[in-house]
């Protein structure tokens, strides 16, 4: 099982300054060695009941004793819970919602193991070693643009739907996850935040803050740098230090 006295977390979220509701919802669970950041699909109803779906599920999986059960475990949360959204909640006259979807990030640790479950634009970083490492990649036209047509950043992030998701929980009924598997190390800090966060502060910032010496001090420091910005969207972090 996990060492659980090992990991030391903190979570917090923000509507920001101009979103009327909050549709980031977060799993923070050090005793289970279990952590997740869910982002509803802005511009569309029932973001909010995706993510909390997602996490609701997540939070009452069984604990398996071993991180590679754990992680099956994790994925077929997750399609099971596209298969609801996907089907059940989209697709029915008493909920005329059209698309209800959310981003997913998971995050498993147990020893000195650690595996990271995406599907959408919330991220995954690692700070080790001075250096910040962004584990996961987005799913997003942005980063298809990018991998595909060879173009740059600014070019890609000038197309019109830049932002568009092309991985979603709920967005389609076929879902495909990323999995990340790694070694972890002492001193090693996780983030896993919605693209709310990241968008508002650099990567520069971002580095700064995961070399503090707590979640706690993290996560002020994050969110104080996001919301002196425009906070146009929801913010949501997890913090997981060792």
């Amino acid at each position: 099982m996990h060492d659980a006295s090992r990991w030391r977390s903190a979570a917090r979220t923000d509507p920001g300054k101009v979103r009327p509701r909050n549709e980031d919802t977060f799993l923070d669970c050090p005793e289970r060695g279990l952590w997740a950041v869910a982002d509803g699909m802005g511009g569309y109803p029932g973001g909010d009941i995706a993510s909390q779906l997602i996490v609701a599920n997540l939070a009452e999986l069984p604990l398996c004793p071993d991180i590679g059960q754990r992680s099956r475990a994790v994925r077929q949360c997750l399609h099971w819970t596209n298969r609801r959204l996907s089907q059940e909640l989209t697709v029915t006259a008493e909920n005329p919602l059209g698309t209800t979807g959310s981003t997913a990030v998971v995050l498993l640790l147990e020893g000195n193991r650690a595996v990271c479950i995406w599907a959408g634009d919330s991220r995954c970083y690692l700070w080790r070693g001075q250096r910040l490492y962004q584990l996961s990649r987005d799913h997003s036209l942005r980063q298809r643009l990018i991998d595909e047509q060879h173009i740059s950043l600014d070019e890609a992030d000038a197309h019109p739907a830049a932002k568009a998701l092309t991985r979603a929980v709920g967005a389609s009924p076929e879902l495909k996850l990323e999995v990340l598997e790694l070694e972890v190390q002492r001193g090693d800090t996780f983030l896993l935040c919605s693209d709310g966060l990241y968008q508002e502060v650099s990567s520069a910032a971002l580095g700064d803050a995961m070399g503090l010496s707590s979640p706690y001090k993290i996560m002020e420091r994050l969110f104080e740098g996001a919301l002196i910005g425009l906070a146009r969207d929801n913010l949501t972090a997890v913090v997981i230090c060792s």
